[in-house]
C-alpha cells in the first residue's frame, strides 16, 4: 500500500529514535481546539505505548467539549510545566511558531525536539520539522504517519484524531478538505473512532451562555467593504455577563463567514487590559489570510487565521479592515487572470 506521508517517514522514524526512552512533553497552543487536544492525546498515547512517559502541556485548560477525548491523559498548565525536569524532551503540535504556546514555554523549551504541524505560515522551529499545509489537520498527519510507521492505534487514540479531523475539516465542509481527510477518517472509524460521539460531544453539547453569547454576537454584526467582509466584536466583559468562558468563541466566526456574498468573516474579542484578538474567516484560499494576520505578528492557514494585539483601540479596526481589503483586491485580480488564462 502507498504510504500516505512518504516524505514524513524518515523524519518521523528520526523523531522517535531522538526521543525513545525519555519523559516527553507533548505542547499545545493557547485556547487549545479539537485539533490541538486531540494532536496531544494522540501523540501521548503512542509515546507512552513505546515507553515514553508523556505529559500534555497547555497554557489554558482543556475545553469542556474536548473532555471525552482526554480523560486518562495528563494535562498540565504553563506554571507547572516550568518544573518539569531538565532534559525532558519536547514536541509542540498544532503551533503555527515558537511562540504559540506563550513566550514562557518558549523558553522553557528552546530548543524543541520536533514540531508537527499542518499551518501555511510554520517556518519550522524545531529540531525535525513534520510541516505539510496541504493537510487539514496536525491530526491528519499523525493518523497517516502512525499508520506508514505501522504503530497501533487504539480506539482511544482513534477517538482523538478524529476529533481533530472532523473539527479542523468543519466536519468535511472546508476547503482544506481532501481525499486523504476522507480516507484516514475511515481508517480512524475502523480503529474505533465514533462519528455519531463526536458528532454529539463536539457540536451538540453547546451550554445556554455559548446561545446568550452567540445572541451578543450576531446582534453587532457589520457589514464592510461593500458586503464582502462581516464583522462581529465581542465587548470585553462579556463572558461574565452571559455566564461564559473565552473557549465558547468556538465556531461563532462562522456565522459571519456563512453570510451569501461575504469572502471573509472577523470575530473581534475586546478584552479588559484593552487587548484585543482576532479570528478571521475566508470562503477562498486565494484570500490568504495567514499573510493579513501575519501583518498584526498572528498567522495560520490560508483561509483561517487570527491574531493578537496588546493594544487594541479605535485604530485597530481601520487597519485590519485595509489589510482585508488589500487581499481582496490581489485576489481579484488573480481570479481575473485564470479567468482570462
Amino acid at each position: 500500500m502507498d504510504k500516505y506521508y512518504p516524505d514524513f517517514s524518515g523524519r518521523f522514524e528520526a523523531l522517535l529514535a531522538a526521543i525513545a526512552g525519555r519523559s516527553v512533553a507533548v505542547i499545545g497552543h493557547a485556547r487549545p481546539d479539537g485539533d490541538c487536544i486531540g494532536s496531544q492525546v494522540a501523540l501521548a498515547r503512542v509515546l507512552e505505548a513505546r515507553g515514553s512517559p508523556a505529559v500534555c502541556v497547555n497554557p489554558d485548560t482543556v475545553p469542556r467539549r474536548l473532555s471525552y477525548i482526554s480523560r486518562g491523559t495528563r494535562f498540565i498548565r504553563t506554571d507547572e510545566a516550568l518544573l518539569l525536569p531538565q532534559g525532558i524532551a519536547s514536541v509542540f503540535v498544532d503551533c503555527a511558531d515558537h511562540a504559540r504556546a506563550g513566550e514562557r514555554l518558549k523558553a522553557r523549551f528552546p530548543k524543541p525536539d520536533g514540531s508537527i504541524d499542518h499551518h501555511l505560515s510554520n517556518a519550522g522551529f524545531g529540531a525535525i520539522n513534520i510541516v505539510d499545509s496541504n493537510s487539514a489537520a496536525a491530526c491528519e498527519i499523525l493518523a497517516g504517519v502512525f499508520i506508514d510507521a505501522g504503530l497501533p492505534i487504539d480506539a482511544g487514540t482513534a477517538t482523538a484524531l478524529f476529533a481533530g479531523i472532523i473539527t479542523d475539516t468543519g466536519q468535511f465542509r472546508y476547503s482544506s478538505t481532501s481525499q486523504r481527510s476522507f480516507v484516514l477518517a475511515g481508517e480512524l472509524v475502523a480503529r474505533g473512532a465514533s462519528p455519531s460521539q463526536a458528532g454529539y460531544e463536539l457540536f451538540e453539547r453547546e451550554s445556554a451562555g455559548k446561545l446568550r453569547l452567540l445572541q451578543h454576537f450576531l446582534a453587532s454584526l457589520l457589514m464592510e467593504c461593500g458586503g464582502r467582509v462581516c464583522i462581529g466584536t465581542l465587548p470585553a466583559g462579556i463572558y461574565g455577563l452571559t455566564g461564559t468562558t473565552a473557549e465558547d468563541t468556538e465556531g461563532l466566526v462562522d456565522f459571519a463567514r456563512c453570510v451569501d456574498g461575504v469572502d471573509v468573516g472577523v470575530l473581534i474579542e475586546e478584552r479588559p487590559d484593552g487587548g484585543i484578538k482576532a479570528s478571521l474567516r475566508a470562503k477562498d484560499a486565494l484570500c490568504r489570510l495567514d499573510l493579513v494576520a501575519g501583518k498584526f505578528g498572528g498567522g495560520g492557514h490560508a483561509c483561517a487565521a487570527g491574531l493578537n494585539q496588546p493594544k487594541g483601540g479605535a485604530a485597530f479596526r481601520p487597519l485590519l479592515l485595509a489589510a482585508i481589503e488589500e487581499r481582496l483586491r490581489i485576489m481579484d485580480a488573480e481570479i481575473a487572470k485564470q479567468g482570462v488564462s
